[in-house]
């Protein structure tokens, strides 16, 4: 009995013991780079400032607990001000570039008397799916990535994830996710693959499960324009772009607390266990190659998202063509499923069509809102408004309010991943449980918080 209780004291000090280790590996590091930089003081004597000592003066300021996080802030509303200012002209040529060239082709296919269904489906479908897809994204893209593309090469990103690991540590994640969730704003399915930077299974799997929770570049123009349409009402001019650019800011905000929320409740549940600990060793700032940067960011990510999208959307077009212009008892087939699930978007704050475009827009969140257009005109087609008041007074003509625009928005944020990323997922994880929690928890996350917030906006009668 002795021997088996001297066994048993042992096994417990070596479990307190690794808890140790494990819980003072900062510290042991720290002392580490503290004495190597007292020892390098004592022995090297420069004649004036350093790369590294400037760079040190600047992470005081940056990676500060107290300026760190405002910093952050400002530079992702700077970044996300910019671009809604820097789209809207160009997405309007655009859109009106391509309303000239369908013009031209519906006259083409007039000339050679082509059957009405052929230019419904090839012109109405086709054609107006992908040119919504690029006069939306592209101009957005053209500015977004190449943003975030010299911050990261001036070597600022590094620092956000330094800042970001106190959070995810506390959430019992990994400081690179909050990497993978920067990429996530670019591309969900770009960012599942990202973390295999992140070497522990578990964390990794919590950090593909919650990617989903900061918006794509597919989901930046429903928040970008309802936004701008509903909750930045009666501004104008640049008050109006930063009243938007504020409110998006908060969704994302909103969107990065859900992460750590998740990440909470799975750390403890279904993937438990004890956050391991990385060094990251912070890079000098140095200057980017401002011209190599846009050119590497316009063809490695823009266009290459860009194409991606017009993949899902080309067919996504005929698709939904095509169940409005099949008729069952003189009703779509389009109306009858906005018929079933009216009842239930209702108790969301939301309607039956807002439903309906985001099940149709599986394969690519851009395609939402041409969907959600086609079925309040009932026009049998993927449709464009150019302008922003003739969109809004759509909307309210359909029964909107502020509640329904900031519900769609929420619903937008935080449900299941576009196809393409609920694919990738699956190739990452080999697992058809994982990939579909992946799917599952946000969807009953974006469900639960519409439902809630429906119910006390109405309840405090507010709407």
């Amino acid at each position: 009995m002795s021997e088996i209780h001297t066994s048993k004291n042992s096994l417990e000090q070596l479990f307190q013991h690794a808890g140790e280790m494990n819980h003072s590996r900062e510290e042991i590091v720290g002392d580490i780079f503290q004495a190597s930089r007292s020892i390098s003081q004592d022995c090297v004597k420069y004649q004036e400032a350093t790369n590294d000592q400037k760079s040190e003066k600047l992470d005081k300021i940056l990676t500060s607990p107290i300026w760190g996080y405002p910093i952050m802030l400002a530079l992702l509303g700077g970044v996300i001000y910019l671009t809604i200012a820097g789209a809207n002209i160009p997405s309007s040529m655009l859109a009106s570039m391509f309303s000239y060239f369908e013009t031209y082709l519906t006259l083409g296919f007039e000339w050679i008397q082509a059957p009405e269904w052929l230019h419904g489906l090839l012109v109405l479908g086709l054609y107006r799916g992908v040119s919504w897809v690029v006069s939306v994204m592209l101009p957005p893209m053209l500015i977004f990535f190449p943003m975030f593309a010299l911050l990261e090469n001036y070597g600022y990103l590094p620092r956000v994830a330094f800042n970001m690991d106190r959070l995810f540590k506390g959430a019992g994640g990994h400081g690179k996710q909050s990497l993978t969730m920067a990429m996530g704003f670019g591309c969900n399915a770009a960012a599942i693959i990202s973390t295999r930077i992140i070497e522990s299974p578990r964390e990794r799997m919590l950090a593909i499960l919650t990617n989903n929770f900061v918006p794509c570049n597919g989901r930046w123009p429903t928040l970008i324009l309802l936004s701008s349409l509903f909750m930045a009402a009666g501004y104008t001019g640049g008050l109006q772009t930063f009243v938007t650019a504020s409110v998006v800011i908060g969704i994302v905000l909103f969107g990065i607390v859900i992460t750590l929320l998740v990440s909470y409740g799975l750390s403890k549940t279904a993937l438990k266990g004890v956050p391991t600990h990385y060094t990251l060793e912070l890079p000098p700032y140095r200057k980017p190659k401002f011209w190599d940067t846009l050119v590497r960011a316009t063809l490695d990510k823009s266009l290459y998202v860009l194409k991606r999208a017009i993949k899902v959307a080309a067919p996504a077009g005929v698709a939904t063509w095509i169940l409005a212009n099949i008729d069952i008892g003189n009703v779509s087939v389009l109306e009858h499923i906005v018929t079933f699930l009216d009842p239930f978007a209702h108790s969301l704050g939301l309607d039956g069509y807002i439903l309906m475009a985001f099940i149709l827009g599986l394969p690519a969140n851009e395609i939402v809102l041409p969907i959600l257009l086609m079925g309040y005109l009932s026009t049998g087609a993927m449709t464009e408004v150019n302008d922003l008041d003739a969109l809004k007074s759509i909307f309210l003509d359909h029964g909107w309010t502020w509640l329904t625009a900031l519900n769609m928005m929420l619903f937008s944020l935080l449900h299941y991943p576009c196809g393409t990323t609920i694919y990738t997922i699956y190739k990452e994880t080999k697992s058809v449980k994982w990939t579909l929690m992946s799917a599952l928890i946000p969807t009953i996350i974006a469900i639960a918080i519409t439902f809630i917030v429906a119910q006390i906006v109405r309840g405090l009668g507010w709407v």
